[in-house]
C-alpha cells in the first residue's frame, strides 16, 4: 500500500520539475552565504545553518539581526513568526502525506518549503498525489540551497564586501519581494497597516533585536482574525 503513495518514478519526476526553481533560488542562496561570511560564520557553520534550517527568509532575518552577543530569544521569536506560515502547509498537503510514515513522512516535512509547496499544489490540481514527487522536488531544492549558500560563503570570504555595501540591503529587499505574491487585494490592507503601525514604534523603543517583527506579526494576525470573524458573522 505504501509504495502506491511514494514511488521512485514520482520522485524522479518531482526532481526534474524543480530544477528550474532551484536555479531561481541560486541568487538568494548566494546572498545568504555572503551575509553569513560577513557575520563571521565559518563555512561549516553556514552549511549547518542552511542544511538544518532550510528557510531563506528566516536565515536572512537571523543574519541581519545577528550581533555579538547575539539576541537569541528575539531572533528565535522573529524566525518563528516568519515561518509560522509553514504550519498551514502540512494540512493543505494532507492528501499527499496521510498515507506516508517513517522517513517518507518526516523527510517530506523537513524538505517542505514555499517553492516545493507551490509546485505540489500546482501538480495536485492535475491529480498528482504521490509523496515521492513532493520528496524529489524538496530534495533538489535542499541540495541547491545548501550548495549555493556554501558557494556564497566562499565568495563572501574572498571579496569581503565592506559594511554598508548594497549587498547587505538584501535582507530588506528579500522581505519586500515576499510581499508581492502575498497581496490578495484591498481586504489585506487593514492587517498590513496594523502590522506596520505597530512595527515602527516598537523598532524605535526596542532598536536591538527583532521584537518589532514579533509585535508586527501578532498585531497583523489579530487584526486579520478579527476581520475574518466579523465578516463571517455579518
Amino acid at each position: 500500500m505504501r509504495a502506491r503513495h511514494f514511488t521512485s518514478a514520482a520522485l524522479a519526476r518531482g526532481a526534474r520539475r524543480s530544477l528550474a526553481i532551484a536555479l531561481g533560488l541560486a541568487p538568494f542562496g548566494l546572498v545568504v552565504g555572503v551575509l553569513a561570511a560577513g557575520k563571521g560564520l565559518s563555512l561549516v557553520e553556514t552549511g549547518l545553518m542552511s542544511g538544518l534550517v532550510f528557510a531563506g527568509a528566516s536565515q536572512i532575518l537571523a543574519l541581519d539581526l545577528w550581533t555579538h552577543p547575539a539576541p537569541i530569544l528575539a531572533v528565535t521569536f522573529a524566525a518563528f513568526a516568519v515561518n509560522l506560515r509553514m504550519a498551514l502547509m502540512g494540512p493543505a498537503l494532507a492528501a499527499w502525506l496521510e498515507k506516508l510514515s517513517g522517513w517518507r513522512l518526516w523527510g517530506n516535512l523537513f524538505l517542505l518549503v514555499d517553492h516545493g509547496f507551490a509546485l505540489a499544489i500546482a501538480e495536485g490540481r492535475k491529480g498528482e498525489r504521490d509523496g515521492g514527487f513532493l520528496f524529489g522536488a524538496g530534495l533538489v531544492l535542499w541540495v541547491a540551497w545548501l550548495a549555493c549558500s556554501l558557494l556564497g560563503h566562499v565568495l563572501g570570504t574572498a571579496l569581503r564586501p565592506p559594511r554598508g555595501h548594497p549587498l547587505f540591503f538584501a535582507a530588506l529587499a528579500a522581505f519586500v519581494s515576499l510581499l508581492v505574491p502575498l497581496w490578495r487585494g484591498r481586504h489585506d490592507a487593514l492587517p498590513w497597516l496594523a502590522a506596520a503601525g505597530v512595527a515602527l514604534p516598537v523598532a524605535r523603543l526596542a532598536p536591538h533585536g527583532a521584537w518589532h517583527v514579533v509585535a508586527a506579526a501578532l498585531a497583523g494576525g489579530l487584526v486579520g482574525a478579527w476581520r475574518e470573524r466579523r465578516q463571517g458573522t455579518a
